[in-house]
């Protein structure tokens, strides 16, 4: 189910820029069974938050998405999960890095939906290592997700959603926002995570 032409690619991508964006990344069929998985779960969007835990609070001026959080109950998600895992593998084994575990949610963006710039890796809690984006549908106009360059205001990269394209970048590098939707948009944001909790207590999800 993942394009392995691309496949090859994106480690060295990784390792040279921080990021890599892998066109036709994954399967028509998944990204169709994934995109049937939203409509089922389409009730149950909800608006997302900022933080984390009890830091957790719903800011529409800074972001304005739905989002749903994978619970493992269509094949579709257990199958994509899957892949990431493999992905997982071979990044500690690539570079080392001692990723634990994969975390994702579906996000939708309607009309006028947007997510302002930020970084994925929480304050204080260096545990998302890697962040992934799925996109499982085209829309004809916005939601571009905007990768500005490290440690810069400067545009390091622009990305139109298109369907089946993977996008990795370095969580805490990277600077990032997605511009206000047009069409609807659906995507897969998902984080590599490492342990980063002291006295042997694991790193809650989320």
């Amino acid at each position: 189910m993942l394009n392995l032409l691309a496949y090859d690619n994106y480690l060295t991508e990784i390792e040279l820029q921080g990021y890599s964006v892998i066109h036709q990344a994954i399967d028509e069929r998944l990204i169709s069974d994934l995109m049937a998985d939203c409509y089922r779960i389409n009730p149950h969007f909800t608006l997302a938050g900022i933080g984390r835990l009890n830091n957790l609070q719903v800011d529409d001026s800074i972001r304005k998405d739905k989002t749903y959080w994978f619970d493992g109950t269509s094949q579709a998600q257990v199958a994509y999960q899957a892949i990431m895992e493999n992905i997982k593998t071979t990044l500690n084994r690539t570079f080392f890095i001692g990723l634990f575990d994969y975390e994702c949610h579906y996000a939708k963006y309607t009309s006028g939906d947007f997510y302002k710039k930020h970084v994925d890796a929480f304050k204080g809690r260096s545990n998302r290592v890697i962040t992934s984006v799925l996109y499982l549908n085209t829309p004809a106009q916005g939601g571009e997700l905007v990768i500005y360059k490290h440690k810069s205001k400067e545009i390091e990269i622009i990305i139109k959603p298109t369907a089946g394209t993977l996008v990795l970048f370095e969580s805490e590098r990277f600077v990032h926002e997605v511009l206000p939707a047009i069409n609807k948009r659906y995507s897969i944001a998902g984080w590599f995570r490492k342990n980063a909790s002291i006295s042997g207590i694991i790193d809650p999800p989320r």
